[in-house]
């Protein structure tokens, strides 16, 4: 098989190309080895939803979870193991991705269950907890970077734990996540662990902001508000790459770290599927295209990428100084930055926790 050539031309431009999907369907139709073949797919993330809507739609599930309830094991636990069987699966799959990368890629992500968003000791417990169960070297676990997250993430990756951070919003928590990591990554030194081994992305949601944004923008209703509809998830996904560059490319913090193995904590771009039909349904790919960087991309979006996506080289470094621009001119309209940010926070969290107990209730 071949690989499409405007996903190769993404993956040549230092983007790698992670699907935003899993379930057992995926794995037991060969449809993720298809697109891994053909599609230059290099990784997997998940959420709650994610397996929501796995367990809910056909019957893929309903063997196990039968035979483990038939054996007494309650409904929850069943389901999470499912979860946690697929998972692994994936990893398997993704094990040549991995391998060839050097850790990089071939990656699987499962978050620790949302409702402990706000608990620090129990998503660290959780998060140990599920790297165990699932126990392979290219898993990933998700934690969201609230307030109680952040020091969970510190404390997860100096037990060597490798963390995928999640429901990352604004610009300033980015750079309090990639603090985290930094800490992280000196403990795990100093308790003397291979830094090398332990890894981390920073998950920034891209189409979630400008859906909030656009909805304060249409109640505002003059010509400039509604002149800067679309723009905001871009630019601040494009700030938040000049601070990814101000403390890996330049900070000696992260220097001292790197010289003794340490990797960067890459920027991911997560919620690229385009929530207004009137935006190209490649905008939030082709717009964030810089090296070093990860795409989380739907199905639905990676066939749109694939069929007319147009990979025309870097399209984020440098474009900091117009980014802001952008969130200047959002301010003098009348958006309150800080809030939109700590509202998409919050309905993030609640729409993942509510998921999640549908899930274990299934």
């Amino acid at each position: 098989m071949t690989q499409n050539p405007n996903l190769a031309a993404l993956s040549a431009a230092g983007v790698s190309v992670w699907l935003d999907d899993l379930s057992r369907n995926l794995l037991q139709s060969g449809k993720l080895r298809e697109l891994i073949d053909t599609r230059s797919v290099v990784g997997v993330t998940t959420n709650p939803s994610t397996f929501e809507r796995a367990l809910t739609n056909g019957r893929a599930y309903d063997g196990q979870i039968a035979e483990l309830t038939g054996r007494g094991t309650a409904i929850d636990t069943a389901v999470r193991t499912a979860i946690t069987d697929d998972v692994r699966m994936a990893c398997d799959v993704l094990h040549p991705q991995w391998k060839a990368s050097d850790g990089v890629d071939g990656r699987v992500s499962i978050e620790v269950d949302p409702s402990l968003a706000h608990d620090t000791d129990a998503t660290v417990m959780q998060a140990v907890e599920l790297a165990k169960v699932v126990d392979r070297p290219n898993v990933f676990i998700k934690i969201p970077a609230t307030a109680a997250g952040l020091p969970a993430i510190t404390a997860a990756l100096a037990k060597g734990v490798s963390v995928n951070v999640t429901l990352i919003f604004s610009v300033q928590r980015h750079r309090s996540v990639m603090n985290a990591y930094l800490a992280g990554i000196e403990a795990a030194r100093q308790a003397e662990l291979d830094v090398s081994q332990i890894h981390s992305v920073a998950s920034l949601f891209v189409s979630r902001v400008d859906t909030e944004v656009d909805k304060r923008l249409e109640a505002i209703g003059t010509d400039e508000a509604l002149r800067l509809r679309g723009q905001a998830g871009v630019a601040n996904a494009r700030l938040a790459y000049a601070g990814y560059q101000q403390v890996f490319e330049a900070d000696p913090r992260y220097a001292a770290l790197r010289a003794a193995g340490a990797r960067v904590q890459r920027p991911l771009w997560a919620s690229t599927g385009v929530k207004n039909a009137a935006y190209p349904d490649t905008m939030y790919v082709t717009e964030l295209v810089a090296p070093n960087t990860v795409s989380t991309i739907p199905e639905e979006t990676l066939e749109a990428v694939a069929d007319h996506g147009v990979i025309a080289g870097e399209t984020v470094a440098g474009k900091a100084l117009q980014a802001q621009e952008v969130f200047d001119r959002l301010s003098s309209v009348g958006i309150d930055l800080p809030d939109v940010f700590d509202a998409l926070e919050r309905d993030g969290v609640s729409k993942f926790a509510a998921s999640w107990s549908r899930t274990l209730q299934r």
